[in-house]
């Protein structure tokens, strides 16, 4: 277990942005590069809801003190989760501390059958590189995407002039070989420790794939097919119950009327509550133990917005370690629900500056509000809009951090790109854990307070820099 670090060293991720900058300064500033670069990703698969993403011309770089820093952060904050998972799944008690609708109790608590309690996590953070401070922003689990992303940005800078210089000079890893080969491994082996396993199981992944990373889930079921496994993938509604054996009717990709042995959940939970009748073979078959889910329903406890809050309890507080209260105590931003039986909230409108509010159970950034965004008077008028149950949904109000900002040259597709001069963007970085080891890095920038698709957010390939052996 890797053990925390008394004085934060000083991280050289600036010196490696600059020395990357000036490369590409003394090469006139590498335009055609850059345009080759976006023509790359306009022909990839990096595709988020049917759109391109967007990506950034400079890697993030980062040093040896940030990697071990990261794998703290991840891999701590696992152990916790996983401690409050077993706890509301064996101390009914304790479920009293979440706030769920009685059909989501019902899909957390349905029965695993295999060791790993929480197979795929990704914890997003703000990291202050000056100092390695971290503040968490979210925790996400079997719904986490983005290694598609980063593996194609950096295919488009593989044959750029400065990266080629920059390599020269440094010893350069990717996550590549951790993320994709290593999570159809890590799957394998958990799905070895499940009760009820076969010899030749066929893997199913499954979402809504109206809000899938589809490309990516090709990928991966090209990865099992690698390893002698047969995978599909199905959209959540076109699987069947029949005959004590779950089916994939019709598939996106893979094979039809297909029985199923294991299934990679990517659709997260709220998706299955909103599609409550049509994912019943799903639900069917996880309860009468016909099919190895991985990651189970419990999943929903580490996604829902609302851990945040229970990590500060007592009941909780009194499972961990000193460690790992002192761990929360740093890295866990105040959070309540937005309401007056919790938050004072005509305080939360005077300060507007110091608070982000977000829906407890959503993704994708929606309905996400950061007060330095907005005006006394707008502000006021969205915590009136979220507060106190108007909304019909349960929201949180949230301590808002202030992202560390990073040198980048965004590539937009549009004509200035390959003259822009660097910017100052914020970041936000998502870490990646299969089944509790932490495994890479989601490195995303944008020039707003609220980092993501729809606020001209972009994605950048994540590289080690003279990082040595990672795996001492």
């Amino acid at each position: 277990m890797p053990s925390e670090q008394t004085v934060a060293p000083a991280t050289h991720n600036a010196e490696y942005t600059d020395e990357y900058l000036s490369i590409v300064d003394s090469l006139g500033g590498c335009a055609a590069e850059r345009i080759a670069a976006r023509a790359h990703m306009e022909q990839s698969t990096a595709i988020y809801h049917g759109v391109v993403v967007d990506s950034s011309f400079v890697p993030r770089f980062y040093d040896r003190a940030t990697y071990d820093r990261f794998k703290y952060i991840a891999e701590t904050s696992h152990r916790i989760l996983v401690k409050v998972m077993r706890e509301y799944l064996e101390n009914p008690a304790y479920r009293a501390c979440f706030d769920f609708d009685e059909r989501l109790v019902d899909l957390i608590l349905l029965p695993r059958d295999y060791d790993a309690m929480l197979p795929f996590a990704r914890v997003d953070l703000f990291l202050d590189e000056n100092t390695l401070d971290a503040t968490f922003c979210e925790f996400n689990g079997d719904g986490s995407s983005g290694m598609n992303e980063n593996r194609e940005i950096g295919t488009s800078l593989a044959n750029a002039a400065p990266l080629r210089e920059f390599a020269k000079r440094h010893a350069l890893q990717t996550c590549d070989e951790a993320l994709f080969p290593g999570w159809v491994d890590e799957f394998l082996s958990i799905y070895d420790t499940y009760a009820f396993k076969v010899e030749q199981p066929h893997v199913a992944i499954v979402d809504f794939l109206e809000n899938a990373i589809t490309e990516e889930f090709k990928i991966f079921a090209k990865l099992f097919a690698s390893r002698g496994v047969e995978c599909s993938v199905y959209d959540v509604r076109d699987l069947a119950y029949e005959n004590g054996q779950l089916v994939g009717k019709k598939a996106f990709f893979g094979r039809d009327n297909a029985p199923i042995n294991a299934v990679w959940r990517r659709s997260v939970t709220n998706d299955i509550i909103e599609h409550w009748d049509e994912s019943q073979a799903l639900i069917q078959a996880v309860r009468e133990r016909k099919v190895a889910l991985i990651g189970s329903f419990a999943g929903h406890i580490v996604h829902d917005k609302q851990i945040f809050q229970v990590l500060f309890m007592p009941q909780t507080r009194a499972i961990l370690t000193p460690e790992e209260n002192a761990f929360v105590d740093a890295t866990v931003p105040f959070t309540s629900f937005l309401d007056d039986a919790h938050v004072n909230v005509a305080q939360v409108k005077s300060t507007r500056e110091q608070w982000i509010i977000k829906p407890t159970d959503a993704y994708g950034s929606k309905d996400v509000y950061a007060g330095v965004d907005f005006s006394d008077e707008e502000w006021a008028a969205i915590v009136d809009r979220y507060a106190n149950g108007a909304a019909s949904a349960p929201f949180i109000v949230q301590r808002y951090c202030t992202p560390f900002r990073t040198k980048t040259l965004p590539l937009y597709g549009e004509p200035e790109d390959s003259s822009r001069e660097a910017v100052l963007y914020n970041n936000l970085s998502g870490l990646y854990l299969y089944n509790g080891r932490f495994t890479g890095v989601f490195s995303r920038l944008g020039p707003e307070p609220v980092i993501c698709k729809k606020t001209r957010g972009i994605t950048s390939q994540t590289l080690w820099v003279d990082c040595g052996d990672l795996n001492e």
